[in-house]
């Protein structure tokens, strides 16, 4: 019996369409994400090459991607400002395929976007937000040292309830 391998790593372009692949798919196991369905997201192929070739050129942004036996289970983008005074700051969107929640993909994700982010010498603080009722996700970003910066009342509504999401933040010393 063979073990199960997972790899994080960045993107590269051609992930693009096993990437748009796994958004599809995770747009219907959850209501946490941002959106319902990956039609909203209006991405090509050729949209998510040239992303992904974006954030290889940015010193503030990198794009992981999580796989397990090959197959992609989990992404994380994370891009700082774009300006001088706001470059060391950023906000990441992670998720998982509903199928590997409980098996170390996020924590593994979320710990490589840290060690990279000190690596760096420019990221000094990451921020995220999160659906207020997201617990899971909100106590492992607690258990990485995340703390609550805010939180936005009726920040989404879907299916004609309204969501808050919070707003946490780390500090990168």
């Amino acid at each position: 019996m063979s073990e199960s391998k997972r790899t994080i790593r960045e993107a590269r372009k051609s992930d693009a369409a096993p990437v748009l692949a796994y958004l599809s798919r995770i747009a219907g196991e959850t209501d946490f994400l941002t959106y319902g369905s990956v039609d909203e997201l209006q991405l090509t192929v050729e949209k998510e090459e040239a992303l992904f070739e974006r954030y290889a050129k940015k010193d503030n942004a990198v794009f992981l991607v999580a796989e397990y036996d090959g197959t992609i289970v989990g992404t994380l983008n994370f891009e700082g400002g774009k300006r001088k005074r706001t470059a060391h700051v950023g906000e990441f969107g992670i998720s998982v395929r509903k199928d590997y929640w409980g098996k170390g993909i996020g924590r593994a994700l979320l710990s490589h976007l840290i060690h990279w982010s000190k690596k760096t010498g420019i990221i000094r603080k990451i921020n995220l937000m999160a659906r207020s009722d997201n617990i899971r996700a909100i106590k492992l970003y607690e258990s990485f040292g995340f703390v609550q910066d805010g939180l936005i009342t009726r920040d989404l509504l879907i299916d004609g309830v309204f969501y808050s999401t919070v707003h946490m933040g780390l500090l990168i010393d």
